[in-house]
């Protein structure tokens, strides 16, 4: 399968890693890949400079945000939720149209510092937000709810745990679903309509305070019943 990725921070790079050694033809894209080739210093979350990721992850293709997407099959929004809806502009609504766009953003605002709040939540999602502004896109929101490392490896926890799926399109979340089980996903939890996404952008202030206490982001949520 054909999968674009928006964003080469560290979700991004975990994503297109994973999905690349699976067999999938990957494209990360970015504003302006030769400014990104050129950087030097760690971005604002401390990831390396991703001229250094490159070297081991040659079989990935670095594009623009509208490349990848016209390139992928699927598209996968990792950007930072604060540039989420400029990241998809760039990537165009004519190469978004029709596709499923998996939004694994979160809408996280670090203006006063960390831990960040959220600049929308309760009464709307960034989830909500995207799909309203491209509504022929298939938006599917999940994965936002761990740490980018467990994305693509559950296998990676002592236990099964719970990944969410919210969308208005029960197709585009059986074809995501069957995705995220080929990874080694058991539970995958349909949520329900793109409105879902509420509850699960929310998850981060607790996933956050639950990292403060645990002190380490290998962890994740799971349904006992």
């Amino acid at each position: 399968m054909n999968i674009g990725i928006l964003g080469t921070g560290s979700v991004g790079r975990a994503l297109a890693a994973g999905l690349s050694a699976a067999g999938h033809e990957v494209q990360i894209g970015t504003r302006d890949p030769w400014v990104t080739l050129a950087r030097t210093d760690p971005d604002r979350f401390g990831n390396p400079a991703f001229s250094t990721w490159t070297t081991a992850h040659e079989q990935v293709g670095l594009v623009t945000f509208a490349e990848a997407a016209a390139a992928g099959d699927i598209v996968v929004n990792a950007t930072s939720g604060d540039v989420s809806m400029q990241a998809l502009q760039a990537a165009g609504a004519d190469n978004l149209r029709g596709k499923i766009l998996i939004d694994v953003s979160n809408p996280l605002d670090f203006s006063t510092g960390f831990p960040p709040t959220l600049f929308v939540k309760d009464t709307d999602s960034l989830g909500e937000q995207i799909q309203r502004a491209f509504p022929e896109t298939r938006v599917v929101k999940t994965l936002n709810t761990l740490n980018a490392g467990l994305m693509l490896a559950p296998e990676r926890l002592s236990a099964p745990s719970a990944v969410f799926l919210s969308g208005d399109d029960d197709e585009a979340k059986g074809q995501v679903a069957e995705l995220l089980a080929s990874f080694g996903w058991q539970q995958i939890v349909d949520l329900g309509g793109i409105a879902t996404s509420r509850g699960v952008e929310m998850l981060m202030p607790m996933w956050l305070s639950l990292l403060s206490v645990h002190g380490d982001p290998q962890f994740n949520w799971a349904i006992v019943t």
